[in-house]
């Protein structure tokens, strides 16, 4: 939500699905109604795919893609007569580090972008190129940049971070990163954003169980749970693999939370494909889902399958999965019930009520007389509410 009148706006837009990209040009309007005589510049990776389509949205001033949105001061100051400006994505190699710090409890770091893999669904290599990393020096700079503000977690970002490495001169990988990075004074907690299941190895998962600093939080992709589907997907595991991940995981942190994405109605997905799917995730102890319906993506190998799966039997699954990771969660959290857990604490939204997570990723609600905004307490969790957060009674600070 747009809550000034700017001159400028920059629409950094996501392209990963259908939904996604009418979601970008309904910003765009809007942020033209807001103000008709602003400049707009439209960057990101629907910038990348669809320049020329973008290019006629009424209001929209430039249009940049993948290689040139870091440039934006450049071409405002330059006043180009080009609309759009964008280059083969095979050109873009280089790799922009950035973190986040809006927020006074997290940021998220950049480590990676691009991607490697060919995913038939997919059109992210298209719109970020191929996977390159930021080096080791810079990233443990901006963590140690990141501590300084006061900001107690760090969430590691990319389009593929497992590939971490990739495009650089020295010779580190993601495990090798994480132990660099756990070494950083004023970080709390670091947090895995998500990490392919071909790409989460055994010694990562020993590593996260030692560490210091890293989160027992996984959120690791299936994308289908029939080894049939996953195969047209072009996925690098089948489900055995990922169920081995699970069991990895588990058998060290029982106290591991583990999410899912999954998605459903990808053309040849049968009823035995689905049902395949939803008994293959209710056999797994993971504690969340992030459902998607497919949507047809131009440029991609999926969308000329045959075997369409039609809308309506598309969101009748998403209601499926939907409701088994509920219970998923439901399950998860009511593990914990009459337990004492750390919890970062977020800004207050009503007097004396706080929310924040554990480090395995269980939202809290409590109450407090004192401030208690990005500190570390300890909290007896209570019982669970129907907000599906944890209602928790504060008993006495651990980090401050």
């Amino acid at each position: 939500d747009f809550e000034e009148k700017p001159d400028i706006f920059i629409i950094n837009t996501c392209s990963v699905t259908d939904f996604a990209d009418r979601k970008n040009r309904k910003i765009i309007r809007k942020a033209k109604k807001i103000n008709p005589q602003s400049k707009i510049v439209v960057i990101g990776c629907y910038a990348q795919l669809k320049p020329e389509e973008i290019s006629q949205i009424e209001g929209v001033d430039i249009v940049l893609g993948a290689g040139e949105k870091f440039n934006v001061d450049k071409y405002l100051k330059e006043n180009h007569s080009e609309k759009f400006i964008s280059c083969e994505i095979e050109d873009v190699t280089g790799f922009h580090s950035a973190y986040s710090f809006g927020d006074r409890t997290r940021s998220f770091l950049k480590i990676q972008t691009g991607c490697d893999y060919v995913c038939t669904y997919c059109t992210i290599p298209k719109a970020r190129g191929k996977s390159r990393s930021g080096s080791s020096e810079q990233i443990i700079q901006n963590a140690k940049d990141i501590a300084s503000k006061g900001i107690k977690e760090i969430v590691l970002t990319g389009v593929n971070i497992g590939d971490y490495g990739k495009g650089l001169d020295e010779d580190i990988d993601f495990l090798g990163l994480l132990k660099k990075l756990d070494t950083v004074d004023g970080i709390e907690r670091i947090r895995i954003s998500s990490i392919e299941p071909n790409l989460l190895t055994d010694e990562i998962i020993e590593f996260v169980a030692s560490s210091r600093s890293i989160v027992p939080h996984f959120h690791i992709p299936l994308q289908s749970g029939s080894d049939k589907i996953l195969q047209l997907m072009k996925r690098r595991y089948l489900r055995e693999l990922y169920a081995k991940r699970v069991e990895k995981v588990k058998e060290i942190m029982p106290h591991a939370c583990i999410g899912v994405d999954v998605i459903v109605g990808f053309p040849g997905e049968t009823n035995e494909e689905f049902v395949n799917t939803y008994n293959f995730i209710n056999s797994l102890d993971v504690s969340y889902l992030h459902v998607f319906t497919y949507s047809e993506r131009s440029g991609t190998e999926a969308v000329s399958m045959p075997g369409v799966v039609s809308v309506d039997i598309r969101r009748e699954r998403n209601t499926q999965l939907t409701s088994l990771s509920l219970k998923k969660k439901y399950a998860f959290y009511n593990d914990f019930i009459g337990s004492t857990r750390e919890v970062l604490v977020e800004k207050s939204k009503e007097p004396n009520i706080y929310t924040g997570f554990t480090d395995n990723y269980i939202k809290v609600k409590f109450y407090s007389p004192t401030n208690l905004e990005n500190q570390i307490v300890e909290v007896s969790l209570m019982d669970i509410n129907e907000d599906y957060m944890v209602n928790g009674e504060y008993e006495n600070i651990v980090v401050n």
